[in-house]
């Protein structure tokens, strides 16, 4: 893990940044990062080594923290069923060690993004995006405290291919954001089962898909549903639809998510977050066009 600066060191923001901004700029950029779970190229890696399904993903995902068990893998991912990891992890690192993991991983994300933008991976745009993420993700590390799955990231050599660096440092940054999401969580009381309850009520996921890709049993699911109808977050009815109530404390979580997601974004500034936005725009918009990013959101 990088060694945290003291205060008298902390780099100098370069500009305030909004909570919304902070957003904004997450969510503009996050499909760059996000076909690393979608992409086939990744499967393959990850079936090459001899790692299946599922496990692909957590293991890829985990192995920033190193050969790390269960137990660590579904603190910092929070929502998913311990069951569901424990067929992945540690027998993962038997197969494979994280760093044969994570050279799939970022050789599969160098070739997702070829196939998805062609050329335009080493055009002007992604050298000046890169650069712009980079420093975000690099102010990110001078505060790592508190932020298990951000700082074994943070701590992965920087690649060379500036659409490759872009992409790891929205990776950075995404689980950065990931961390303090959690704090956020569990700040308002809400466990694996209710956020995923919550969530699927905001009506921004399916929520057939959050069921079958978190592993939580029907029985598991439906007491979640109830002790979130409980708390009287849940509309009256049969739909899963947020109360008033509801709607109110998910877009508490959500304004903290924001705020705590604001630190890396002020070594760009205002204007550097406008800036990274205007330039990967066409970017996403290829990748999720192509097919590339699945689901918003879904990781």
């Amino acid at each position: 893990m990088p060694t945290p600066p003291t205060s008298s060191t902390r780099t100098p923001p370069a500009g305030a940044v909004s909570p919304l901004t902070a957003r904004k700029t997450w969510r503009t950029v996050e499909p760059v990062h996000g076909i690393i779970y979608f992409a086939p190229e990744a499967t393959e890696a990850y079936g090459s080594l001899g790692i299946q399904g599922e496990a692909g993903y957590f293991a890829s995902r985990a192995a920033p923290m190193g050969a790390v068990g269960a137990g660590t893998v579904v603190a910092t991912f929070y929502n998913f069923h311990p069951r569901l990891v424990a067929s992945a992890v540690p027998s993962a690192w038997a197969t494979a060690p994280p760093e044969a993991v994570l050279a799939a991983r970022t050789g599969a994300a160098d070739a997702a993004l070829r196939r998805l933008l062609g050329d335009d991976v080493d055009g002007p745009a992604m050298v000046a995006a890169a650069d712009l993420a980079r420093a975000a993700a690099e102010r990110a590390a001078e505060r790592c405290e508190g932020r298990p799955l951000f700082a074994g990231h943070a701590d992965l050599p920087w690649p060379e291919a500036p659409h490759v660096v872009l992409w790891h440092a929205q990776a950075c940054l995404r689980e950065f954001r990931g961390d303090g999401h959690i704090a956020a969580l569990l700040l308002a009381g809400i466990g694996p089962v209710e956020a995923l309850v919550v969530h699927a009520a905001s009506g921004e996921v399916p929520i057939g898909f959050l069921r079958a890709s978190r592993g939580w049993s029907d029985d598991e699911w439906g007491a979640g549903v109830d002790r979130v109808r409980a708390r009287g977050w849940l509309a009256d009815g049969d739909d899963l639809a947020l109360s008033p109530a509801g709607l109110e404390v998910r877009q508490r979580v959500e304004d903290e998510t924001d705020r705590l997601a604001v630190f890396p974004y002020e070594a760009i500034g205002e204007a550097g977050c406008d800036e990274l936005r205007a330039l990967v725009r066409p970017m996403s918009r290829a990748i999720v066009s192509g097919g590339g990013f699945g689901v918003a959101g879904s990781r």
